[in-house]
């Protein structure tokens, strides 16, 4: 689809927005027409649930536009037909999406439940995974997390990678937005939603946002942005605790950087465009889209993040977090307990094209640890693991995902009411397109086929279904309310300084109950290391 082909046969510059939209004409379609701040949008309704693929929420960041705050997007009169999402934003198709050389992307997208009691529902608004680098919201299908927990789910697509996330001195700007532009966007999404929440049903004053691994890193670079104050009310963060230190290493790389370092990766980046030694904003502009992407996908290129220090996002997060200077907003947030198995794998298939060999153990270990690495070698001997993949895994866990997690709830916790839990299924579904390469676990991203049809994993059975249920009604619950408790599930207690509660959720009988954290994951031996 070209540039704003979805709203190109309706546009008009001077129209009101929806003006030809009215309340009986709405109702006529039984709620497939509804009006927007900027036009009316026809969706599609189901038996039990609406949905609205492929609204604008920006005007397209192309040409003048890139690298620059988004602009409202034109407004139109004739009813814009949201059927289907919008083009996925630029990327390489490392994600689930496939390729897309679109800059024409900044779309969204919103699921309802059919019936209403006429209350306002909370709103939930969805930042998708991929290493900011990848993905797209219409990927995840909220149909069941909006009709089992009455909310409105809002699912984002934002400028990823280096046109979302670069940074370059030529790039500079007052407000500090160089190499923060995919949040600009989410920011813009925010803002779209307290626009126009209500006329799907939702409470535009209450509205959690919510992610999973660069996702959730997004979720905590706005509870620390300044511009994001008051924007959302609630905050869920999936598999990145906000406290977890920068690393240029497997899954952490993409992790807030300073600025200085931002722009040092940026010019190297530049620097295999061709543009010449110190491009202007308009050269870097003009360059192809796929000529950048393939830049930007050099090997020797850092993974994309935020970028702090500015007006934008003066703060790193995890310092934020850390100090009490993010948004006073309840917080859910956990990890996966094999979070890096996944992470691993990707590192065997791409240095060994395979397993690692039980004589590279030590390798791969003082490779990640540098300096302790001694010490971690003893405290997780190969002899103690079924595998030196499962071993190396263990091992990065603890430090980079579960050490952080506790860190994290420790600060949140002594300012804002905060809820913390482990995914712990062990045999969670793999992907259907291929076998499993041996036992992964309750691996990274293994939690989204529970709160989201995502399509690519094996179906769920019926105790995880049954466990699905219940983390739909937690997050929802906490949507609505900032407690995830209720309707007869299992209680879940607030995580504080002086009862660090983690809630572990499994499949069967006793699979959601209390985990003991700081002992599963050998957290007093982390923080032995570096206090």
């Amino acid at each position: 689809m070209t540039d704003m082909g979805k709203v190109a046969a309706g546009l008009t510059a001077l129209g009101v927005a929806g003006a030809i939209l009215s309340p009986s004409a709405a109702a006529a379609e039984g709620g497939a027409l509804v009006r927007t701040d900027r036009g009316p949008v026809r969706g599609m309704v189901a038996d039990d649930h609406r949905s609205f693929l492929g609204i604008p929420y920006a005007a397209p960041p192309v040409g003048e536009l890139r690298w620059r705050a988004p602009r409202p997007a034109p407004a139109w009169t004739q009813p814009l037909q949201a059927t289907t999402p919008g083009p996925m934003c630029a990327q390489t198709g490392d994600h689930l999406g496939g390729d897309s050389l679109s800059e024409d992307c900044l779309y969204l997208n919103v699921t309802t439940p059919r019936a209403r009691s006429g209350e306002k529902l909370p709103v939930m608004v969805w930042l998708h995974g991929g290493s900011f680098k990848d993905g797209a919201g219409h990927l995840y299908d909220a149909r069941r997390l909006a009709v089992q927990g009455e909310a409105i789910v809002v699912t984002v697509n934002y400028r990823l990678g280096a046109f979302g996330f670069l940074a370059h001195p030529a790039l500079r700007d007052a407000d500090g937005l160089s190499g923060n532009y995919g949040l600009a966007d989410q920011q813009a999404a925010l803002r779209w939603v307290r626009r126009n929440a209500a006329a799907f049903g939702g409470d535009p004053g209450n509205v959690t946002l919510f992610g999973e691994s660069s996702g959730a890193v997004a979720v905590c670079a706005h509870l620390a942005a300044p511009g994001s104050a008051g924007l959302f009310h609630r905050a869920i963060l999936q598999s990145a605790p906000c406290t977890a230190p920068w690393a240029p290493s497997l899954a952490m790389a993409n992790n807030p950087r300073p600025r200085a370092q931002a722009e040092r990766d940026g010019q190297a980046l530049v620097e295999r465009l061709g543009v010449g030694e110190s491009p202007t904003a308009e050269q870097l502009r003009a360059v192809p889209a796929d000529k950048l992407l393939q830049a930007a996908s050099d090997p020797a290129q850092p993974g994309f993040g935020p970028v702090t220090g500015g007006a934008f996002l003066p703060l790193d997060p995890a310092r934020a977090v850390a100090t009490g200077r993010s948004q006073r907003v309840p917080v859910l947030y956990g990890i996966n307990r094999h979070e890096q198995r996944m992470h691993v794998w990707g590192l065997e298939m791409a240095k060994y094209r395979g397993p690692i060999p039980a004589d590279r153990y030590d390798d791969e270990i003082r490779a990640a640890f540098g300096a302790d690495a001694d010490k971690v070698l003893v405290r997780y001997p190969l002899s103690a693991y079924a595998s030196p993949s499962q071993a190396l895994a263990t091992a990065l866990t603890d430090a980079q995902y579960a050490r952080p997690a506790l860190d994290t709830g420790k600060a949140l916790s002594r300012h804002v009411p905060t809820y913390a839990f482990e995914f712990a299924d062990a045999d969670a579904p793999w992907f259907a397109a291929f076998p499993k390469p041996y036992d992964m676990g309750a691996y990274h991203a293994a939690d989204l086929p529970y709160l989201f049809d995502v399509g690519y994993t094996q179906p769920l059975t019926g105790p995880q279904r049954r466990l699905a249920d219940h983390m739909i009604g937690y997050w929802t619950r906490f949507a609505r309310t900032g407690d995830p408790n209720g309707s007869g599930a299992p209680t879940w207690q607030p995580f504080t300084t002086a009862r660090p509660y983690v809630q572990s959720l499994a499949p069967g009988d006793d699979g959601i109950k209390p985990a003991d954290f700081a002992r599963d994951h050998d957290y007093d031996f982390w923080t032995s290391l570096h206090g």
